[in-house]
């Protein structure tokens, strides 16, 4: 089989076995990822689309008859986007304050103002923190209203749907519901597996998941139950780490683990269209020991702006995306 090393969701393969002299085909059959493709009588050539596939590694296996002789051959590819991701600037607006205690793992815009989630990171006292919800004053920073967990479940991604407050949970492998005004708890979900929970944001019916993987999974909000899934990938790879999220304008705004970047990803085939480098921004913060990685990103669509913080930063900054950089 003649196959490349790289194709995109927009190709087409076209696959045909290579006949031994002598030895005719009496059929084929092919599978990709362990899927049946098609089985033919003859050697034909074969068309599939890879259109409603995901991005990483496949497998293509052929299955050839040949009179008594049967040959497995398997060839590997890979799918990715065909294009790299555009860079885009961005302009500093306002700087507000932000509680320099809280290790931020989810923020969100509900109303006129913030939803956060906490972890229990280290703080700037050198002792373990209290993982939290929140609601906070965007431009003051005064925490309006807070909810604590437990000291031994380390807090994680959040998101409000229908006036109900999702957060998940780092290793306890369990998402808890609020009511967004009172901050009661109101119920808790299994995840749909054992896995870690990182980022959480949701398009107005369905609840969006990472858990620190390639992934992104769609939930469904009422069970907590998975719909789908997508692996994130730029033109050279799967990106792991996806982790805070905000839903924008149909698309996904994600900062990736352990950097100060923001990704634009397109929701339906986990392609990333366009970053943001960030950096300058944690360098205008308060330098201190417990420091840590952006990880809030809340988009304002009064004013069409986000406002960004990071784990432990004493300022939140009011930012607007201007242009590509070219």
């Amino acid at each position: 089989m003649n196959i490349k090393a790289k194709y995109a969701l927009t190709d087409e393969l076209i696959i045909q076995i290579e006949a031994l002299e002598g030895v005719p085909i009496d059929s084929v059959q092919y599978s990709i990822n362990d899927k049946p493709l098609s089985t033919g009588l003859v050697n034909d050539i074969v068309q599939y689309s890879l259109k409603n596939e995901k991005f990483g590694k496949q497998v293509l296996k052929a299955k050839v008859y040949r009179k008594s002789e049967i040959e497995d051959v398997a060839v590997n590819f890979d799918i990715l986007p065909a294009e790299g991701p555009s860079k885009l600037s961005y302009q500093v607006i306002n700087t507000y304050p932000h509680d320099i205690k809280a290790f931020t793992q989810g923020l969100e815009f509900y109303k006129d103002n913030l939803v956060e989630s906490t972890g229990n990171g280290t703080t700037v006292s050198d002792k373990q923190g209290i993982s939290s919800v929140r609601i906070v004053n965007p431009k003051t920073g005064e925490v309006l209203k807070i909810a604590e967990l437990d000291e031994t479940i380390f807090g994680e991604g959040a998101t409000v749907l229908n006036n109900k407050l999702y957060q998940l949970t780092y290793k306890n492998n369990e998402a808890y519901v609020y009511d967004v005004n009172t901050l009661k708890r109101i119920g808790r979900f299994p995840y749909f597996q054992n896995m870690g929970g990182w980022g959480l944001t949701n398009d107005g019916t369905n609840l969006y998941m990472t858990d620190g993987s390639e992934k992104i999974y769609t939930i469904d909000p009422i069970n907590f139950n998975r719909s789908n899934e997508i692996n994130v990938a730029s033109d050279e790879g799967l990106v792991t780490g996806t982790n805070e999220m905000e839903w924008v304008k149909g698309k996904i705004y994600a900062n990736f683990f352990m950097t100060n970047m923001v990704g634009i990803i397109e929701p339906k085939t986990g392609t990333i269209e366009a970053v943001l480098d960030l950096s300058e921004l944690r360098q205008k913060v308060t330098q201190h020991i417990d420091l840590d990685v952006l990880n809030g990103i809340a988009y304002n669509k009064k004013s069409d702006t986000f406002f960004i913080t990071g784990k432990n930063w004493d300022k939140i900054f009011e930012i607007k995306i201007v242009n590509e950089i070219l």
